[in-house]
C-alpha cells in the first residue's frame, strides 16, 4: 500500500512524556496545530495509567524522567502485546547519542532534538501517524484474510465431511444396516470414551477434542463397504472364503479413499482418526483380525473403541441373515470376547456403562 494513500485519522491523540513544562506546553501547541489530541504526562508511571486508558496512536518520550526514564517506560510498552505497535519518538539532546542508540536499541522508532523545530517536529509526527495508521490497516487485513481463509478452510472441510457421510450411507444401505445405525454408533463411541477418559487407566490419553473426533470418525469404519458388491453384503447364506476375503477389503479400501483425502492437504486430526478407524477396526485384541494381524496396543485406540462399540451395535441391529439380541444377549455374546477380540480394560468399562448406551 503506497504510503500518500494513506490517510491519518481525523484526530490523532499524542502523548506527550516530559518532566519539563516548557518542552511539554512546546510540544503540545505544536501537535495542536496539526490537528491532533495532545495528552501530556510528567513521567512514566502517570504515562503508563494514561495508555492504558486512552490508547495514544503516538508517543512522545523524553528519556531523562523521575520515577520511571523513557527507556524503561518503552521497554515496558514495547513488551505489551496491546502496545507494542504504537510508535515511539524520543525526545533528545545532540550530546546525548548514547541515548539515541539505546532508544533504537529498545524498540524507539525515531528521535527529534532539543531545542524543537516545529517544521521537524511536524515532519516526524506526520510520517509515524501515517506509518502507525499502515501497520493498523494492515494488521486488520491480514485479520479479516485470515477469517475469510480460515471459513473457507472450514466449509471445505465441512463439504469434505458432508460427501464422506454420503458415501457411508450409501454403505449402510447396502449393508441393510438399521437407519439409525450410524447415530448410535456416533453415539456410543462418544459415551464410552467420555467414560473411559474418568478412568486411571485412559484419562491421559482422551481430551475433550478426542471425544468430539471420534464421535464424527466413528461411522467411517465401514466406508470401504461402497466398493463391496451388494449380493455379498447382502447375503443371507454362509459366505464363501472368496466372499469373506472380498468383504475384509473394506478396511483397506475405506483407509485408501481417505487417506486420499488427507493427501490433499486437509491434516486435520478428524481424517487420521478416520483412517486409523476404517483401517484397523476389525482387529483383534489376541493378534487374529484382519487386515494385519495386529494385536494389542499396537491397534490405535480409536480403533479399539469403534470395534467394540460396532460389534455391540452389530449384536443389538437387526441383520438380513438374523433378528437382532437383547441388550443382555449382547453382552453374553461379547463377554466370551474379552481379551480376544476386544482389549479387556476396554470392555470392562463399556460393562459399566451399558445402561447409558443406545
Amino acid at each position: 500500500m503506497a504510503q500518500e494513500n494513506i490517510k491519518i485519522k481525523d484526530t490523532a491523540k499524542v502523548l506527550i512524556v516530559d518532566d519539563v513544562d516548557t518542552n511539554r506546553f512546546v510540544l503540545r501547541d505544536i501537535v495542536q496545530e496539526m490537528g491532533h489530541q495532545p495528552i501530556l504526562a510528567e513521567n512514566g508511571v502517570q504515562a503508563m495509567k494514561i495508555v492504558s486508558r486512552l490508547h495514544p496512536n503516538l508517543i512522545i518520550l523524553d528519556i531523562a524522567m523521575p520515577e520511571m526514564d523513557g527507556h524503561e517506560f518503552c521497554k515496558i510498552m514495547k513488551e505489551k502485546e496491546e502496545t507494542k505497535m504504537i510508535p515511539i519518538i524520543f525526545i533528545s539532546a545532540f550530546d546525548d547519542p548514547a541515548d539515541i542508540v539505546e532508544g533504537f536499541n529498545i524498540g524507539g522508532e525515531d528521535y527529534i532534538t532539543k531545542p524543537f523545530i516545529p517544521e521537524v517536529v511536524k515532519a516526524r509526527v506526520k510520517l509515524h501517524l501515517k506509518l502507525h495508521e499502515a501497520n493498523t490497516q494492515l494488521l486488520e487485513i491480514n485479520r479479516l484474510l485470515q477469517t475469510s481463509v480460515s471459513e473457507q478452510l472450514r466449509q471445505l472441510e465441512m463439504e469434505k465431511k458432508n460427501v464422506l457421510y454420503a458415501l457411508i450411507r450409501v454403505a449402510r444401505e447396502n449393508a441393510c444396516y438399521d437407519e439409525d445405525h450410524m447415530e448410535r454408533l456416533c453415539y456410543n463411541c462418544r459415551v464410552l470414551a467420555e467414560a473411559m477418559q474418568l478412568s486411571a487407566e485412559f484419562g491421559h490419553l482422551i481430551s475433550n477434542s478426542y471425544i468430539d473426533t471420534i464421535e464424527l470418525a466413528a461411522p467411517l469404519c465401514d466406508l470401504g463397504n461402497v466398493a463391496i458388491p451388494t449380493e455379498i453384503l447382502q447375503k443371507t447364506e454362509t459366505l464363501s472364503p472368496e466372499d469373506t476375503a472380498t468383504i475384509h477389503t473394506h478396511t483397506t479400501i475405506g483407509a485408501k479413499i481417505l487417506q486420499d483425502i488427507h493427501d490433499t492437504g486437509d491434516y486435520n486430526d478428524f481424517l487420521k482418526m478416520s483412517i486409523d478407524v476404517a483401517q484397523y477396526h476389525h482387529e483383534n485384541w489376541d493378534g487374529s483380525g484382519y487386515p494385519y494381524g495386529i494385536k494389542g496396543n499396537e491397534i490405535p485406540l480409536s480403533a479399539q473403541i469403534v470395534s467394540v462399540i460396532s460389534a455391540y451395535c452389530a449384536i443389538t441391529e437387526k441383520r438380513v441373515y438374523r433378528g437382532s439380541y437383547t441388550i443382555e444377549e449382547a453382552l453374553k455374546i461379547m463377554d466370551a470376547d474379552s481379551g480376544k477380540k476386544f482389549n479387556p480394560e476396554i470392555y470392562q468399562i463399556l460393562r459399566m456403562i451399558y445402561r447409558q448406551l443406545h
